[in-house]
């Protein structure tokens, strides 16, 4: 049983001759019948393709190009707005910057004017206070110059007197010492 089992696994083999003489497309008795058929499969596929698939393809892409364009504009007018806004935007920067530019000037302005005002006014104290000290210079100096005549003509007197012996009139002591101190 084991045998007849290896037997009937192996390979079938039709004989040729039920399936007729050779490969029917190359079977040359067919040949006209076969250009025949593919002549009028061609003629009904270009009429096909022509008359449906073509059309169909071609609004399509008519449609495509159309949306395209549509994409285009959109665009465009999107880059145009842009391109305003952003004009828009740097003249009203630079009116911006021109404001501040000028508020900067006129506080630079007012704040040189307080300046100046402040420092005329230190200016004026200052000057108050120098002819005050001036004053108070002049007064001490003619003091001391009084006092220094005085003393002046006391110390001349005793010196001509310890050099000479002799006393000298205090008076030309006095115009002697004058002389001497408005040179």
């Amino acid at each position: 049983m084991a045998q007849s089992n290896a037997e009937s696994a192996g390979s079938v083999e039709v004989p040729a001759s039920e399936h007729g003489a050779g490969f029917p497309p190359f079977n040359s008795h067919t040949f006209a019948s076969q250009l025949l058929w593919l002549a009028l499969l061609f003629v009904a596929l270009y009429v096909l393709m022509s008359r449906v698939a073509l059309p169909r393809i071609g609004s399509i892409l008519e449609a495509r190009r159309r949306h395209i364009d549509a994409d285009l504009a959109e665009a465009q007018r999107f880059k145009d707005a842009s391109d305003a806004a952003i004009a828009a935007h740097e003249t009203a920067l630079a009116d911006a910057r021109g404001r501040a530019q000028a508020l900067a000037n006129e506080t630079r302005a007012k704040a040189a004017a307080a300046a100046d005002a402040r420092r005329k006014q230190v200016d004026a104290k200052l000057h108050d206070r120098i002819r005050e000290a001036e004053k108070a210079i002049a007064v001490t100096r003619s003091s001391a110059m009084a006092n220094l005549r005085g003393m002046a003509v006391e110390a001349a007197g005793a010196i001509v007197e310890r050099l000479t012996g002799v006393t000298p009139a205090s008076e030309e002591v006095g115009q002697a010492v004058t002389k001497v101190l408005k040179r």
